[in-house]
């Protein structure tokens, strides 16, 4: 008889979330020629970002290294807030990327074109209409209301490299969310929560956009990632408030996103204000 494994029922306990299946994913996605060098799965970590900015500094990884955890301990979003999950109830993976061939000022981009990869990613496995709030959040409809379902942040990796973390929240039910405002893929009626295609879907699509991105220089017109950018934020055409650096902030029509990424506010007194970096508040539907 198999001797029996408490962290067995652990790792079980929860039907609908088993494990990602490392070797798999592996087969799936690291391919001669291909971005993918190497894919790790962790059971728990503090950060996914922290982990691999750690493992690039030290030599331990190279372009196309991806880390995913089950369970992320201390997931950071945007100016450092808190983001946490229950194991495996969603997608929370880093990326190491070294773009040689783009100048580091278009290394901004980097964050957009993931948010562009990952909608298109989740659109085509999972089923799901997935919006981009500039700059770095992804929406899904529940219920007829705009929740937040994810987010993106990007970091400095030494001199040549930048670490993108993802998290997206699959299978989470109501009682789960953290906030009111969030929402996850199942809550939107998700056809499929399935990690593992969830996440070669996303992977596949990350490769594609960033391959676009690269052979073009960075340039977000030739690549078209400026072009799909706009036409899947949910930001532009509403009216919003920018809440700025210094305790400022901006009201006014969110308009473009222009050549740098920026959001271009239309303010009512007839200025047009890029906003490079800064926390945006949707004041009323599009």
């Amino acid at each position: 008889m198999t001797p029996h494994n408490a962290s067995d029922d652990n790792r079980w306990s929860d039907l609908d979330r088993p494990p990602l299946n490392a070797a798999a994913l592996r087969r799936g996605l690291v391919r001669e020629g291909g971005l993918w060098s190497a894919v790790d799965v962790v059971q728990r970590t503090g950060s996914t970002n922290s982990d691999l900015v750690a493992r690039a500094a030290a030599g331990r990884a190279g372009e196309g290294a991806v880390l995913v955890a089950e369970e992320q301990t201390a997931g950071r979003g945007r100016l450092d807030r808190q983001w946490t999950a229950p194991p495996r109830s969603g997608l929370f993976f880093s990326v190491l990327l070294k773009p040689a061939e783009v100048p580091v000022a278009r290394w901004g981009w980097l964050p957009l074109l993931t948010g562009v990869a990952v909608a298109t990613g989740l659109s085509r496995t999972a089923g799901v209409d997935t919006a981009l709030k500039w700059p770095n959040d992804l929406l899904v409809t529940v219920g007829g209301e705009e929740r937040k379902t994810g987010g993106i942040l990007a970091e400095r990796a030494g001199d040549d490299g930048v670490v993108i973390g993802v998290g997206v929240n699959v299978s989470l039910r109501a009682p789960e969310l953290p906030v009111p405002q969030a929402g996850s893929l199942a809550l939107a009626g998700a056809a499929n929560t399935d990690r593992d295609p969830l996440l070669r879907g996303v992977l596949r699509s990350l490769e594609d956009w960033y391959g676009r991105w690269r052979s073009a220089a960075g340039d977000p017109d030739v690549s078209g990632l400026q072009e799909t950018y706009a036409a899947g934020c949910a930001t532009l055409g509403r009216t919003v408030r920018a809440e700025l650096p210094g305790d400022r902030s901006v009201v006014g029509e969110a308009v473009a996103v222009d050549g740098d990424g920026r959001l271009v506010i239309a303010t009512e007194e007839g200025v047009r204000e890029p906003v490079g970096a800064g926390d945006i508040v949707h004041l009323r539907p599009a």
